[in-house]
């Protein structure tokens, strides 16, 4: 038998813990046997001293083995998975599903809410009227194989040890640990039953990851995890230092990911649903169809419209509109040649789209769209941001955070999108 401070003390150390000390404490953990005060001391050791690739992987096993497992060898075709490490208007789950459904790939997309300045999945579609996220397993499996694709919660049941460690880890300053990041996702990932799974690695200003180096090593970390746990795993890293599209809230990017659907769209926000589902499709074996074709015909838009519909949503009403706006135009001429993402991130968030803590309520309609991005010309007076909200006293507070938060200048580097991949 072990015991929380044998196992903390040989972390602190900087040993090696041992397959059954990993089980014991996670299974403890999760029973309340091991204190959230033992729990903190032992991530903070993590966040300290690491993980070897082995303990990373036993760490991420137990926490699978705190719950269920899904599993998807029932329906007609094969299975892919997205998941993004968070980013300021990134609505790419909502045109990528229906998008690879289309293309003959069913896609289990368990979703999460927003914290703090990135948006949720599950709060963008919440504003469709009607639509719901909570499915049981069974209304799960049934939508995969008549439409191919499901957004939505996922259950109590998958790796409930990484809900509690997860909120633990959020009050006691150890998120940033990369063992504990990279097990967190693919614990529920791997769990899901995916059978292929591709991960967009945000990298810096509005990511999780400031720096190219930190990105590639939760990257690399989460591919090995995915190999060694039999689920086909590639990543790539992609830019975050500008916000995606034109819009970051709730009911706007629903809006703007409809227009991916309709064949249009910000051209970045279409660049990046086409490499995903190029890499999903060739991770289930399908890279034998072109995405591009799917938005081109239409299809990818019916399968959104009975996606939304299988859910309770009803994909032609009207969405949301915030009751308040206001405009911040250019004070100079030239070129926009920086969006912070984190100042829109933070707006967006000081408007009501997002939440300080998980029991916040978001507001559907608030948000800020930018209506220029770098590279592009403004003019003197032009509006620059259109800032939405249903409660007025709020825009102080957003203003402050899009402070500093661009420049205007002369010259415009463009920086590409897609940074690197690992396989």
């Amino acid at each position: 038998m072990h015991d929380a401070v044998e196992v903390i003390l040989a972390k602190r150390d900087g040993q090696v813990l041992t397959d059954s000390q990993i089980d014991w404490v996670i299974d403890a953990y999760t029973r309340g046997e091991v204190a959230d005060e033992q729990m903190s001391a032992l991530a903070m050791a993590i966040l300290l001293n690491g993980m070897t690739r082995p303990e990373t992987g036993r760490w991420t096993a137990a926490m699978i083995a705190s719950g269920e497992r899904m599993d998807f060898s029932m329906l007609s075709r094969p299975t892919a998975d997205k998941h993004s490490t968070g980013g300021v208007g990134d609505k790419i789950t909502l045109p990528l599903a229906p998008l690879v459904a289309a293309c003959g790939v069913a896609v289990p997309q368990l979703s999460g809410r927003g914290l703090g300045h990135t948006g949720g999945t599950l709060d963008k579609l919440e504003s469709i009227p009607g639509w719901r996220a909570l499915l049981s397993n069974a209304e799960m499996l049934g939508q995969l194989e008549s439409v191919g694709a499901v957004i939505c919660a996922a259950g109590d049941g998958l790796a409930p040890a990484d809900r509690k460690l997860y909120a633990l880890r959020d009050v006691t300053g150890t998120v940033e640990a990369i063992p504990l990041i990279a097990s967190s996702i693919m614990s529920k990932k791997i769990a899901e039953g995916t059978g292929a799974l591709v991960l967009d690695v945000k990298v810096g200003v509005g990511a999780f990851m400031k720096s190219v180096d930190d990105a590639r090593e939760l990257a690399r970390t989460m591919v090995d995890l995915g190999s060694d746990a039999g689920v086909r795993t590639v990543a790539v890293l992609t830019d975050m230092d500008t916000p995606l599209g034109f819009t970051a809230g709730n009911a706007i990017e629903v809006d703007e990911s409809v227009e991916v659907l309709a064949g249009g769209g910000p051209a970045d926000v279409v660049e990046l649903t086409l490499t995903l589902a190029r890499e999903m499709l060739a991770a289930a074996g399908r890279d034998d169809v072109d995405p591009a074709d799917r938005l081109a015909d239409g299809s990818a838009m019916d399968t959104w419209r009975a996606m939304i519909t299988a859910q309770g949503g009803d994909p032609g009403a009207p969405l949301p509109v915030a009751q308040e706006s206001q405009v911040v135009t250019a004070p100079t001429s030239g070129v926009l040649t920086r969006l912070d993402a984190m100042a829109v991130g933070l707006a967006a968030w000081r408007l009501g789209a997002g939440r300080a803590r998980k029991e916040d309520p978001v507001q559907a309609g608030a948000g800020v769209r930018w209506h220029a991005r770098p590279g592009d010309p403004v003019t003197a007076g032009q509006p620059l941001f259109t800032l939405l909200t249903d409660t007025p006293e709020k825009f102080d507070r957003a203003l402050a955070a899009l402070e500093g938060g661009y420049d205007i200048g002369t010259a415009y580097t463009r920086t590409p999108l897609l940074l690197d991949r690992l396989a």
